[in-house]
């Protein structure tokens, strides 16, 4: 089968096309979450991919736009995820939303990125998503479920999966949990409207790790950090990471994993991350 999936690959190559991200062969990925200013040193550190902050894309001058996807194509870094989706000021939950808002930022930002390559954004935005004191949470809800409905066909029709992520309580006030997460991509009911997981979050709200088996048909992106301290994982007996990597591997998890966590020297640092989540992963 993984032969198959490679010939077909070689001949869409051939006729000018690129596999789409389910068709190369399987091998997990691993890229540097950052600000634009990193990416040469991604670049220069081996990741296989950058992932960007979307509203940072969406926030440049066209000029400044125009430069960036040349440089990323000049240096040949692959530019398959992004985060940090809704800058705070373009809210979704509580009195003060603006649809049109929204939708124009959408357009903007979904544009910007699917062009540079961009395949998954994960929906963090706790800024955006946090609900206004005193507002109804369960109208908070539905309010993002209306949203994820006007945003997936948007997202589709650019080849993009939005992934929401569940994030500690001390960041957001809504969706905290993988289940919650789930609960979510199940009221939107969209294909490209899926959920993800960031270690960092799921160790601090101490999430079971057997919940990936209920959730894997929907996991389209994981974040991955040491939790002390939130920095590059490094070593496999600094932190208890077999129990979550254990369920990966059943899962057959084979996407991609993006590093969001602190670093004292990316060079350094980042060529040991990524082998130590490629080994964890084919343990």
């Amino acid at each position: 089968m993984n032969r198959l999936r490679i010939v077909a690959g070689a001949i869409l190559l051939a006729a000018g096309g690129s596999p789409a991200l389910d068709d190369a062969p399987s091998k997990v990925r691993v890229g540097y979450c950052g600000p634009l200013r990193d990416v040469g040193a991604v670049k220069s550190a081996g990741f296989d991919y950058m992932e960007v902050r979307t509203s940072e894309v969406a926030a440049l001058s066209d000029e400044d736009y125009e430069q960036l996807a040349a440089k990323l194509r000049r240096l040949a870094l692959p530019v398959l995820a992004a985060y940090w989706f809704l800058p705070a000021e373009v809210k979704v939950t509580g009195p003060d939303i603006d649809v049109g808002r929204q939708m124009a930022y959408l357009h903007k930002a979904f544009d910007r990125v699917s062009r540079l390559g961009v395949r998954v954004i994960v929906f963090g935005s706790s800024g955006a998503r946090q609900v206004p004191e005193g507002f109804p949470k369960a109208e908070a809800f539905q309010q993002l479920v209306d949203f994820g409905k006007r945003a997936g066909p948007e997202a589709r029709s650019r080849n993009i999966t939005i992934a929401i992520e569940p994030q500690r309580r001390e960041e957001s006030n809504i969706i905290n949990t993988t289940a919650e997460a789930l609960a979510w991509v199940e009221a939107v009911n969209d294909p490209n409207v899926q959920l993800m997981v960031d270690y960092y979050h799921f160790e601090v709200e101490k999430e079971d790790p057997a919940i990936l088996r209920k959730v894997s048909g929907h996991l389209r992106h994981l974040h991955m950090a040491n939790p002390d301290h939130r920095v590059m994982p490094l070593d496999l007996g600094e932190y208890n990471y077999a129990p979550f990597f254990a369920v990966l591997r059943q899962i057959r998890y084979d996407r991609l994993i993006g590093l969001e966590a602190s670093r004292n020297d990316l060079h350094a640092d980042g060529p040991k991350s990524m082998a130590l989540l490629r080994r964890a992963l084919e343990q």
